[in-house]
């Protein structure tokens, strides 16, 4: 019999099938579904830093109601109506989601800065949560500040966090950093759990008529898991913290993938947004289809089997690798590209 079972987070889970913060987490039904599916965790939707700014304006103004205002500040905050309504609303769909269901849930903090907000991390452990996965979502658009400073400041945020509670913590991280490794030890050394990569990079687009900029969400595919699986590859070994992949997890064979690469859990939300919540089944057939056809009895086995910890030399394996891939494409004979004419 396979056995898919994985350890994450200190926490023994049936599967490495991990549903990440998403809309489908933001209610109770949503939430059992999950679970009936094939979920081994749930990572429910983010609580972000903004909602607790904008609801500690609300508090202070109304504490000095007449007193001078500055009502223009409102507009530093993003509309937030689809957003959790209220962090006391964002608790109790905690504690009943705890209740409602056996698999572990995770709790999200989407913020960016240190300060008075990380003790709402507390109140998510009294609420019921498993672990707490702090989703660092922070584009640097200063030029003054230095990569240096600002992973620095990633650091500074996981220690804060991590003295305020004892259930474990994950960071969920995007892949634009100067040297990914470098900062993943440092992460690990101020308390890190686990490590998720990576965080989706979502960029606005242009309103060419209206002239605005506008958001745009496009859902992920399978092509965006292989800088997930470099990372994880290089990492693992390298530091105690878990590793988990989200991000272009739609198949069984990307879930094999992910297992081979160091991961202990991989994590999906495009997948289920576009084929459903059901769609959990069909990743857990296709791995284990995948591991009766090769002979593999556990998911464990296999964890961590394709991993750069059994290069001696990981920079000069990258290097060679480039080259390889840079002299691999055969132009077809005939193209454009070839000499041919364009429309031939």
């Amino acid at each position: 019999m396979i056995d898919l079972s994985t350890r994450y987070l200190g926490m023994d889970l049936a599967s490495p099938l991990v549903a990440s913060a998403s809309p489908l987490s933001g209610t109770l039904d949503g939430v059992r579904r999950l679970e009936d599916a094939g979920a081994a965790a749930i990572v429910l939707h983010s609580l972000f830093e903004e909602q607790l700014a904008l609801e500690s304006w609300h508090l202070a103004r109304s504490l000095r109601r007449g007193a001078e205002s500055f009502a223009e500040s409102l507009t530093y905050f993003p509309d937030l109506p689809r957003l959790v309504v209220s962090v006391d609303a964002y608790l109790e769909h905690l504690r009943k989601a705890r209740a409602a269901v056996n698999v572990p849930i995770i709790a999200s903090l989407n913020g960016v800065s240190s300060g008075g907000w990380t003790t709402h991390a507390g109140l998510l452990e009294e609420a019921g949560a498993a672990a707490l996965e702090l989703n660092v979502y922070d584009i640097p658009t200063d030029p003054e500040v230095t990569a240096s400073e600002l992973e620095a400041g990633y650091v500074a945020l996981v220690r804060e966090v991590r003295g305020r509670l004892t259930i474990p913590l994950a960071v969920k991280l995007g892949w634009s950093f100067t040297a990914p490794a470098h900062l993943a030890r440092r992460l690990d050394d101020a308390g890190a759990s686990a490590l998720v990569l990576f965080n989706r990079f979502y960029q606005p687009d242009f309103d060419l008529e209206r002239l605005e900029v506008v958001p745009s969400l496009t859902l992920s595919t399978s092509d965006e898991l292989l800088p997930r699986l470099h990372w994880v590859a290089i990492l693992f070994g390298h530091v105690r913290a878990d590793l988990a992949v989200t991000g272009g997890v739609h198949t069984g064979t990307d879930v094999i993938k992910a297992m081979m690469a160091g991961a202990r859990v991989a994590m999906t939300t495009s997948a289920l947004l576009r084929h459903g919540i059901e769609h959990l089944a069909v990743l857990r057939a296709g791995a284990i289809a995948w591991m009766e056809a090769h002979e593999y009895a556990s998911i464990r086995e296999m964890q961590g089997s394709m991993s750069y910890r059994s290069v001696a030399d990981a920079a000069a394996f990258e290097r060679a690798n480039y080259m390889k891939v840079l002299g691999s494409y055969v132009v077809p004979p005939g193209s454009a590209a070839a000499g041919a004419p364009a429309d031939g």
